[in-house]
């Protein structure tokens, strides 16, 4: 009887080198990886037996035992695929999912270096009132770990109460904030519109009779500058330059403030366009109707015309 002929030896599959994405992606993971290691792993390697059996262990113990199993949850997530770190989760530790993510979210809040120093102070409240506090700021919780309040309460007055009573009290308060918040919006958002409907109104046409207010109360505040110019500036400039012999002149100091009231006249003329009018140009047209009769053809009304001779005085011509 022959021999069978052995089977061909399969083709070995050529090594493919890495992507360079890939290549990047798998280094950031890793240093990902070393840095979770570095922060919770107290310088061991990563395995995930003793992981496991380190936050089963820490499970059983109190708060601070709580946050160190957090720890340990957070390094299995990280080096674990997802399906796997949930099996892991539920049928090696016995903990439903959402109980774990509490855990490690616990763990990053409390182990944060805000709070870390506090965390003595914090972890006496027991784990069920962490789970309570966590979403508090941490400033607030390190002012109540250093003798301050959250929600008004002081840390004795936390430890003292039922974990009901805490939840019941951050419920009313966080009411009380969102109320408060609600308010301040609302009075922000009337403020906006009061001042969207001002600006309406300052472009939306006014009228005659809004014209002629709106220039009344623009020429009352010209006639305060003016009086303020001519009242208390002037008496300050006075003063002052009655006493220019006294150590040196002020007349540089003088003529910079006028400089500076100049200027600010002429933005505004340039930002309206207003055209410069000299003093002369700014008679009224009343008194400038008859400005073109010559002197010449000017005469006394005939009822103002005297003879001269009885007070000895000329005929005015």
């Amino acid at each position: 009887m022959g021999r069978k002929a052995l089977p061909m030896p399969a083709d070995i599959t050529p090594e493919q080198p890495l992507t360079p994405d890939l290549m990047t992606n798998l280094n950031a993971l890793s240093e990902h990886q070393q840095a979770i290691m570095d922060k919770y792993g107290e310088g061991l390697p990563y395995q995930r037996e003793r992981i496991v059996h380190e936050a089963r262990f820490y499970m059983a113990q109190s708060a601070e035992a709580m946050l160190e199993a957090g720890k340990r949850l957070i390094i299995l997530k990280e080096n674990e695929p997802y399906g796997e770190f949930m099996r892991i989760v539920e049928e090696n530790l016995g903990l439903p999912y959402r109980t774990a993510a509490r855990m490690m979210q616990v763990s990053i809040k409390y182990l944060s270096p805000a709070l870390q120093a506090k965390l003595p102070s914090l972890a006496a409240l027991g784990k069920t009132k962490l789970f309570e506090l966590m979403t508090e700021d941490d400033e607030d919780l390190a002012e109540l770990a250093e003798g301050g309040t959250i929600a008004g309460l002081t840390l004795d007055e936390v430890d003292r109460m039922s974990v009901r009573e805490l939840k019941a009290k951050l419920r009313d308060t966080e009411k009380s904030l969102k109320a408060s918040r609600r308010l301040a919006n609302e009075k922000d958002q009337k403020i906006n519109e009061l001042s969207e409907k001002r600006l309406i109104d300052q472009y939306r046409p006014l009228g005659d009779e809004g014209l002629r207010q709106l220039r009344e109360e623009i020429g009352l505040v010209g006639f305060d500058v003016k009086a303020i110019l001519m009242g208390r500036f002037r008496e300050g400039l006075e003063k002052l330059n009655s006493h220019s012999g006294d150590i040196t002149s002020h007349a540089d100091y003088l003529a910079g403030l006028l400089n500076d009231i100049e200027f600010e006249i002429n933005v505004l003329r340039s930002d309206f366009s207003l055209p410069h009018h000299a003093v002369s140009e700014l008679v009224p047209d009343w008194a400038k109707a008859d400005a073109d009769v010559d002197d010449a053809d000017f005469q006394l009304p005939e009822h103002l015309r005297g003879t001269g001779e009885d007070n000895g005085e000329e005929v005015v011509q």
